[in-house]
């Protein structure tokens, strides 16, 4: 399993120490691999896809995770999550399945506990605001 993003290779190794973290993971930086993917979008593309968001008005947790991102809301909302299979096979690669977004959630154990409690995942009155990176809880 490897992970992609696209900012430079340095940032990724730098919060991947500052996390802790031990898993393969590669820049697509200069490249279009995510928006062949199909997790990326230009600035203008987001624009026109949020319209009736900033309409409607942003939800707070939506400005709240860009900034926890280190970005705006347009930057944060024109990356996303995805999962593809690829196979390697007579030495041509074959892309064999992908899903974004809600079809990630299997990956994401805490939502099935979440599933059963009373209040759910809570998404309609409270938004995940508490959520924090695991330096950033008070000691």
């Amino acid at each position: 399993m490897v992970y992609v993003s696209r900012a430079p290779l340095e940032k990724l190794w730098a919060y991947k120490r500052r996390m802790g973290w031990s898993f393969a993971w590669v820049s697509s930086a200069d490249s279009d691999f995510n928006f062949d993917f199909g997790v990326s979008r230009t600035e203008e593309q987001t624009r026109e896809r949020i319209k009736p968001m900033i309409e409607a008005g942003m939800p707070p947790v939506v400005e709240h995770l860009a900034s926890a991102s280190g970005t705006d809301v347009v930057g944060y909302l024109s990356e996303g999550p995805g999962l593809g299979a690829f196979v390697l096979d007579e030495g041509a690669v074959y892309h064999v399945y992908s899903t974004t977004a809600r079809g990630l959630e299997f990956l994401m154990g805490y939502y099935p506990i979440l599933d059963r409690t009373p209040n759910g995942r809570n998404e309609a009155d409270s938004p995940q605001l508490w959520l924090r990176r695991h330096d950033q809880y008070a000691q």
